[in-house]
């Protein structure tokens, strides 16, 4: 194995097996120690360190949590922000965690949670792209304010063992090949504590990025960017389609609407009205401050020429887009994932995007940290990741060139876009960005291999309950689908590691599938394939993606 990807041996706890078995009296010690360490003391060396407490650095937390990883979760504020900078999830997490057994648990945290499953219309570069007429949308979500979604992540990563510590701030960071060193000004005075590994998830003014002297090229747009929820208020009614009629000024239509000094968008919708503008402004604007209601409406006076009456604030939030990526996701033993590693210009997609990295990182550094990782599997990281946002920064810069054109040419612009992505093809494939799945496929291989899992790969209905919960053990997972007992065989040499899950679909899309934690498929077998060839070509996906087999 790698020397920067083996910790000491005084970390190497040993396979911790399928998640139906209890834990080993090795790992109930080292979590009792962690707990008695966090009641009691300043840590000296934990497995990881994750910096931030977002969506991205909970959700990571919370998955080395469930591995047993002592993790240390640091905070530069003192309190959670109640800033709903996103409105909720959407997207491939929505299926992720599906398949994690805990979509549930996030539905009921919802505002709306005994509504309906909001119809999948989303907005797209000063359009909206209309998915109700496909029966397996790409794209669906949950409305769950960003606080409400920090809230239950951090609830369930502190179920978990981890240590989140608030008002804790980096201020310095040194690495050798064996460990990193984090100089922290805690609530208490300044302490360092070591790790194996330690993870950047401090958004887009990431100072973990920054003493990692980790670049991070591209472009930040001038705009800021508005965004609210308020309540429907006297001499505004809200129309069947959405739009607004204001008493005094006449019909708003739904969506977008692009002047010369920027963009406006609102929709109606029951009691409530959406509107959100964007316009170039010299004004730097904290990122603590709120937005008020006046803020928002002088706003809209500037860029649409009205004064709009506006109700009650339910939500309010302000931000900058920018069009950015890390030129490495890793640097040694520090890690970089979520708004630290990328930042997109585009509304939607950032938390999906960040907890589908930690969901990827989580289970590499667990694996690396228990001692089973092959060699090079950390590097895949930064591969599948890279890639991935790459994806999606191509959509988004689309969505900045959409929304901004304003004119003739504008106007000709998203009407011709707009005709297009009524076709079922291109509605999918641009479901398919926005969703965070169009992440590539592997060359010469099953065409499955390289993309992640999802309803339409496996040809099953919308959340099929037959697969909820079957990535919840954290392990990878060989999904049976013809009964192919030889290839099950193989995988039982993977024992400790690998969980083996049969199910009968219809219109199977492979014999056999090897899942990873995080949902990407590693390897499939086409359908009758010869047993000679596929339990070659397995063993060597195990292998690749599991470390050797156990003596």
């Amino acid at each position: 194995m790698e020397g920067h990807e083996c910790p000491s041996s005084s970390k190497v706890y040993g396979n911790r097996g399928l998640a139906a078995r209890p834990l080993s009296p090795l790992t109930i010690n080292a979590r009792v120690a962690f707990s008695r360490a966090i009641a009691g003391e300043i840590l000296k060396h934990v497995d990881v360190v994750v910096v931030g407490a977002g969506p991205t650095g909970l959700m990571l937390a919370g998955e080395l949590g469930r591995e047993g990883i002592r993790t240390l979760l640091l905070e530069r504020r003192p309190e959670p922000s109640q800033a709903a900078k996103a409105g909720g999830l959407a997207g491939q997490i929505l299926q992720l965690l599906h398949y994690r057994g805990e979509l549930l648990r996030f539905r009921a945290a919802s505002p709306m949670a005994d509504a309906p499953e909001p119809p999948p219309r989303f907005p797209f570069g000063g359009l909206h792209l209309d998915f109700t007429d496909l029966d397996d949308s790409p794209m669906r979500a949950l409305l769950l304010p960003q606080p409400q979604l920090e809230a239950l992540l951090a609830e369930r990563a502190t179920e978990r063992g981890v240590d989140v510590r608030r008002g804790h701030e980096v201020i310095g960071l040194r690495q050798t090949e064996r460990a990193v060193t984090v100089e922290v000004k805690g609530t208490d005075g300044p302490y360092e504590v070591s790790a194996d590994y330690v993870i950047g998830c401090d958004g887009g003014r990431s100072r973990v990025r920054d003493l990692a002297g980790i670049p991070f090229p591209g472009t930040a747009f001038p705009e800021i960017e508005r965004l609210a929820s308020v309540t429907v208020p006297e001499g505004v009614t809200v129309l069947d389609d959405g739009s607004l009629d204001v008493d005094g000024v006449g019909g708003i239509p739904f969506g977008y609407t692009a002047t010369e000094r920027g963009v406006f968008a609102c929709n109606g919708m029951g009691e409530t009205m959406g509107v959100y503008t964007a316009e170039v402004e010299p004004t730097q604007y904290d990122d603590d401050a709120p937005m008020t209601i006046a803020e928002l409406g002088a706003s809209v006076k500037r860029v649409l020429g009205i004064d709009l009456p506006l109700g009650e604030p339910r939500r309010m939030t302000r931000f900058g887009y920018s069009a950015k990526q890390a030129d490495s996701y890793r640097d040694g033993r520090v890690f970089l994932a979520g708004d630290a590693a990328h930042l997109f210009p585009s509304g939607g997609v950032a938390v999906n995007a960040g907890m589908l990295d930690a969901a990827n990182l989580a289970w590499k550094l667990a694996g690396s940290i228990q001692g089973w990782a092959p060699p090079g599997l950390l590097d895949t990281y930064d591969a599948e990741r890279r890639a991935a946002a790459e994806r999606t920064l191509l959509h988004t810069r689309a969505q900045v060139a959409l929304r901004s054109g304003h004119g003739p040419g504008g106007d000709a612009l998203r009407t011709l876009f707009q005709e297009l992505a009524t076709d079922e093809q291109a509605l999918r494939r641009l479901g398919a960005l926005m969703a965070g799945l169009d992440v590539g496929t592997v060359p010469g291989s099953h065409p499955l291999v390289g993309t992640l899992l999802h309803d339409r790969a496996l040809n099953v209905d919308h959340l099929d309950p037959r697969f909820a919960g079957l990535l919840s053990g954290g392990h990878p997972v060989l999904l049976d689908l013809a009964d192919r007992a030889d290839l099950r065989k193989v995988a039982g040499e993977w024992t400790d590691r690998v969980e083996v899950v049969s199910e009968s679909i219809d219109e199977r899309p492979a014999d056999v599938v090897l899942v990873m934690p995080d949902g990407h498929i590693a390897w499939a077998a086409a359908v009758d394939e010869p047993a000679e060839t596929a339990q070659a070509a397995l063993r060597e996906a195990l292998a690749t993606w599991a470390g050797a087999p156990p003596a």
